[in-house]
């Protein structure tokens, strides 16, 4: 069958914070103008929103320069952050670090505690009142090029494939869309991105990308517990002082409180499992007094960028630009992107307005540079050493040294010098023979859990019919190298059960259970060999936040 083929002005992949964000500013610049725009925004969940997993804490100040009267226009923001502490923790105690002793950068007052995925369905709202075409269930599978290598659009995945990616009854073929334009804003550790940065060499100059994995569950707790608008951030316990990570505590909606961790990907004991240092930190007296007696209601994980401006990759390339967290624009210590993203997409549309004016230059030079003269690059380059002090000095000396440097920056002192990342997270797992085995406990189906349970909360929807979108680059190497190496970490760094070694006929071999998948991309990073490439699978596939 030949594939249809589609046209567009400028097309949009991703419909979270930065795709909305683009759409909707381009639309209001072509209105200005009196222009006719076309405009469309893909989506590979099901509906907006559903692939949307985040805290999350809003920073408004992009939102209100994209929509000055967001207040009236009834955008959900509605619980504001009316208290903020920071706290660490011992195994058994908890001290608040005073407020006045935190980096202005760090603080919260004048933001609000949101659904990421609500606020996205609301701007998804706004782009197709203004005339944007937003298609959701449509995986963009790889780019489009012309003759001289500019890319010109996407193709999105072939539906109705059976296991061996054979066309089965149900088959249809992609659709070809193209456009001027291309911006990207899939997220992080995109697909698209990857295909991108290799071809066009954007990682060239650029450190070595770094990771976190973030998880949260939605609990409903006790009303007499429930402190509305209250956000803690905590460091500590459980991790040890060699491995970067910290929880949050959010007090949002009718008694609901979003318990979160993240783990940075860098860790090296092959033997650490993400998901039950999570889980640990929910037995924490602090988090147990609260928890007990709640209910989960909710479940996720995904992996975030932490690598700050030393590891953003070269933002244009010939056709199209990487927006928000597909570009890797997230404030470690601040822990925010969505404002980042939101300011992002829109300069990225300036920019095509602009380029357009001009004649359709191929490369968008001025995005770029309108990044570096924003509030973005501001805040990104007074953070640029936090990380590289915690993967260096772990977490006491390197939390201490970020914050004199945060500290510093907020008095107009930058310091001369830009750290660099030593090496992808990959490349630092220790081999399993140098290792300790932590020891988790047993979960007890009220306050912590196993992953299956946990998956169970996050809709998942995938036909198992279709092909694995987890591809093995050698489909040996995770039973000759990482098992007996690493002890099979694919096992542990996966939050969803989707790796596990089973015996077939007398023989360990890796089994990959895909209908489990999550889409946080962990694999895909920390796999030590880097041999598992992460695909989107058929379009409309994977979880459905829909109280995220």
């Amino acid at each position: 069958m030949e594939r249809d083929v589609m046209e567009y002005d400028v097309l949009i992949v991703g419909a979270g914070p930065a795709g909305l964000s683009a759409a909707i500013r381009l639309k209001q610049l072509a209105q200005a103008q009196g222009e006719d725009l076309g405009v469309c925004v893909l989506e590979k969940g099901a509906e907006v929103g559903s692939h949307i997993f985040s805290g999350a804490v809003l920073d408004p100040k992009a939102l209100q320069e994209l929509f000055p009267d967001w207040q009236a226009l009834g955008a959900p923001l509605n619980t504001p952050v009316n208290k903020d502490t920071f706290v660490v923790l011992g195994e058994e105690k908890s001290w608040e670090v005073p407020e006045w002793s935190l980096p202005p950068l760090m603080r919260n007052h004048g933001n609000y505690i949101i659904s990421l995925g609500e606020v996205c369905r609301w701007l998804a709202g706004q782009a197709e009142a203004l005339g944007v075409e937003i298609y959701t269930g449509f995986s963009a599978q790889s780019p489009s090029y012309d003759a001289q290598g500019r890319m010109i659009g996407v193709i999105t995945g072939d539906m109705g494939l059976d296991k061996q990616g054979n066309p089965s009854a149900n088959y249809t073929p992609g659709i070809e869309i193209r456009a001027n334009y291309t911006l990207v804003a899939e997220g992080t550790r995109g697909s698209l991105t990857k295909q991108l940065e290799a071809r066009y060499g954007l990682r060239a100059t650029a450190s070595p990308a770094k990771y976190g994995i973030g998880f949260k569950e939605v609990w409903r707790v006790a009303p007499e517990l429930h402190q509305k608008g209250l956000i803690e951030h905590t460091l500590g316990w459980p991790l040890d002082a060699n491995t970067g990570g910290g929880g949050f505590i959010y007090h949002h909606g009718e008694h609901l409180v979003s318990v979160g961790y993240v783990v940075h990907l860098d860790y090296q004991n092959p033997y650490l499992s993400p998901f039950d240092v999570f889980q640990t930190f929910k037995t924490h007296p602090k988090l147990k007094g609260l928890l007990q007696g709640g209910k989960r209601l909710s479940y996720g994980a995904r992996a975030i960028s932490e690598g700050g401006v030393q590891s953003l990759p070269e933002m244009a390339f010939p056709g199209g630009a990487l927006l928000g967290c597909s570009a890797g624009l997230v404030n470690l210590p601040k822990i925010k992107g969505t404002h980042y993203a939101m300011k992002s997409g829109m300069l990225a549309a300036e920019a095509v307005f602009e380029a357009r004016q001009q004649g359709n230059p191929e490369l968008l030079t001025s995005y770029p540079q309108k990044l570096r003269a924003s509030w973005i690059w501001q805040e990104l380059f007074a953070v640029r050493n936090v990380k590289p002090y915690l993967s260096r000095l772990g977490t006491w000396a390197g939390s201490a040294l970020g914050g004199i440097e945060m500290w510093l920056s907020s008095w107009g002192v930058a310091l001369p010098w830009t750290l660099k990342h030593a090496s992808a997270d990959h490349a630092t797992l220790a081999e399993a023979s140098q290792s300790q085995v932590p020891t988790y406990a047993k979960p007890d189906g009220v306050l912590t859990f196993d992953k299956l349970s946990s998956v169970s909360l996050c809709n998942l929807s995938h036909d198992h019919q279709q092909p694995c979108h987890l591809k093995l680059g050698v489909a040996d190497m995770p039973v000759r190298v990482n098992l007996p190496r690493y002890a099979g970490p694919e096992q542990r760094y996966c939050p969803a059960g989707v790796y596990e070694y089973v015996e077939h006929a007398g023989e360990k071999v890796l089994q990959i259970n895909a209908q489990n998948c999550i889409h946080c991309k962990t694999c895909d990073i920390k796999d030590p060999m880097q041999n598992i490439n992460w695909v989107p699978p058929e379009g409309g596939s994977g979880p459905n936040y829909v109280s995220q």
